[in-house]
């Protein structure tokens, strides 16, 4: 009895595939750590600084260490992951061409005084820097993406602007969001809308606070208007806030939050859905069954896995988040392959539906997106 109540305590279930994520990721760092560390030790001005191992590995560990320390648990399995994948095909490279041109790279003035394992080092150290700085760069940064779409229905034209993955304390906090949308309120619009994510595990309550207060700086002409995404509700219940007072500050600060629910403006539907996650959302047959297919319909839902059912139903516009544009490469095209999104980023037409996926003015847990950009999306609907 108490093994069938463990196996169907949904909650339970996540929370063990959390903790046992956790642990395979901590093996992985111990993997990441011990291979570049091997590499470094094989530096030929090691052996002119000592002759001791254990100080060899010392050396080898301190600037493992910084990175850890500087980028936290996560984030150092990333920088971990991509310097050992350079390290290896810098490697590759070198060996492939020696083979190819038949060379020893020994012989050549510049390779005289390093080994190809100093070159292969340096070389996987400074790409894995570059690389990592522009991915920083693009997570950090908020860009501004536009798209104009076009349709044969009997409406006036107007503007959309959307933003997703905010998961507020991750590359800004409370007063990092009310900048940009203190910046994104001088853009003329007429509707805003939020695809998910707004808060993470980590958003204090001061934090959640001041971001839903910067609402009040928009003045769309059709209202504001949020779904939840997969991380607002919380994972872990440790947060200093709850699912309830998040809605009131939200609607508080003029924000309509719409949980499988339709608004109506004139001739454009607002069909906001519950995230995936929950076993309790409707279908969208059942959202749009009593609608006037005449009307523009704009979907709001948080995670791109439902474009069959919802081409089908021959919505207008689906705005979704959830993916970051792939995050970090290849992520996103996997996602695809592997069937847990129908699209990872940007525009698609399916029918006489347009989808779009935009990558988030954030990013979740990592600091970097190397598979995209952080952004905000402007979308104008333009009568043909």
């Amino acid at each position: 009895m108490l093994l069938a109540t463990y196996f169907f305590d949904i909650k339970l279930l996540e929370e063990t595939m959390i903790y046992l994520a956790i642990f395979l990721l901590f093996i992985l760092l111990i993997l990441l750590v011990s291979y570049p560390i091997k590499c470094f030790l094989k530096f030929s001005f090691l052996d002119k600084l000592t002759k001791n191992k254990y100080l060899k590995l010392l050396i080898c560990c301190i600037p493992i260490i910084i990175v850890i320390l500087i980028f936290g648990f996560i984030n150092s399995i990333i920088v971990l992951l991509h310097l050992s994948i350079f390290l290896f095909l810098v490697l590759l490279i070198l060996f492939l061409y020696q083979k190819i041109n038949k060379k020893d790279l020994k012989k050549k003035k510049y390779f005289k005084r390093l080994n190809i394992i100093d070159i292969r080092n340096i070389v996987a150290v400074i790409i894995t820097i570059i690389y990592l700085g522009i991915g920083m760069y693009l997570d950090f940064h908020v860009f501004e993406t536009k798209y104009t779409l076009y349709t044969n229905k009997d409406i006036n034209d107007f503007r959309i602007i959307q933003i997703a993955d905010s998961h507020i304390g991750t590359t800004f906090d409370g007063n990092g969001f009310y900048k940009y949308i203190e910046k994104i309120s001088k853009i003329d619009m007429d509707i805003f809308v939020i695809t998910g994510d707004f808060v993470d595990d980590d958003t204090t309550l001061i934090d959640m606070k001041k971001s839903c207060e910067a609402f009040k700086l928009l003045k769309p002409k059709k209202g504001i208007y949020y779904v939840f995404g997969n991380h607002d509700r919380g994972y872990y219940n440790n947060r200093d806030f709850n699912e309830e007072d998040l809605i009131r500050e939200l609607e508080k600060n003029g924000v309509k939050v719409l949980r499988d629910e339709v608004v109506e403006l004139d001739n454009i539907y607002i069909i906001g859905r519950e995230d995936k996650s929950r076993t309790t959302r409707k279908k969208i047959q059942e959202l749009t069954k009593d609608l006037d297919k005449n009307k523009y319909m704009i979907v709001l839902n948080h995670q791109p896995n439902d474009y069959e059912n919802e081409s089908r139903e021959e919505v207008d516009l689906v705005l979704s988040g959830h993916s970051h544009g792939g995050q970090m490469w290849p992520i996103g095209p996997l996602s695809v392959i592997v069937g847990s999104n129908d699209e990872y980023y940007g525009h698609n037409h399916i029918d006489k539906t347009d989808f779009i996926v935009t990558s988030g003015i954030s990013n979740w847990a990592l600091y970097f997106k190397t598979g995209a950009k952080s952004e905000y999306v402007i979308i104008d609907i333009k009568k043909k």
